[in-house]
């Protein structure tokens, strides 16, 4: 799709990309994210596995194909939490073109296989994204998809076992981890 400005998006149906926490040792999230090959579009920046929708995918089955293919995620050990639209962009004539960032948990930082879209995949602890040099799209919905911190069960979402993010309302996550491994506040 290309925008009013010009500017071409990939994927003629939208785009979709997984943003996937899982806990470090000490229970706090670490996110995977994918250090772009220099050869692609906005090459050499750090953003999430994803890419193009095809016209029968939803945004989470787009993010969970992409995540598969350009990390070796199997979608088995991948929990959806919530869907974030985080970018919508005005087309020629009455078409537009999104962005839908998929919110998701694994129970512990997954082994990762890169393809050749990536130089680089790595777990990166959530406080420590925003000092990478992040793809422009994903750097302007970083604080949107961040965590609140909350005190262990101080929500009721956060009862259920093991580490996981709850969305608290819309657009709003939290991470809840055992007492047992979350830092003091």
């Amino acid at each position: 799709m290309v925008s009013e400005t010009g500017t071409p998006y990939w994927g003629r149906h939208g785009a979709a990309g997984l943003l996937l926490r899982a806990p470090q040792p000490d229970g706090t999230p670490a996110v995977l994210l994918q250090h772009r090959a220099p050869w692609s579009h906005q090459g050499g920046t750090w953003a999430l596995p994803g890419g193009a929708r095809d016209s029968h995918e939803t945004a989470e089955q787009a993010a969970i194909r992409e995540a598969h293919e350009e990390a070796g995620l199997p979608a088995e050990h991948v929990q959806v939490r919530a869907t974030v639209v985080t970018a919508e962009i005005a087309g020629q004539g009455d078409t537009s073109w999104t962005y839908t960032t998929v919110i998701a948990d694994a129970h512990e930082l997954l082994t990762t296989i890169p393809n050749r879209e990536s130089s680089e995949l790595r777990w990166v602890a959530e406080d420590e994204v925003a000092e990478l040099p992040l793809h422009p799209g994903f750097a302007a919905s970083w604080q949107q998809l961040r965590i609140t911190e909350v005190r262990p069960h101080a929500h009721d979402a956060c009862r259920l076992p093991g580490p996981h993010t709850v969305e608290i309302q819309t657009g709003v996550f939290i991470w809840c981890a055992p007492a047992e491994v979350t830092r003091p506040f």
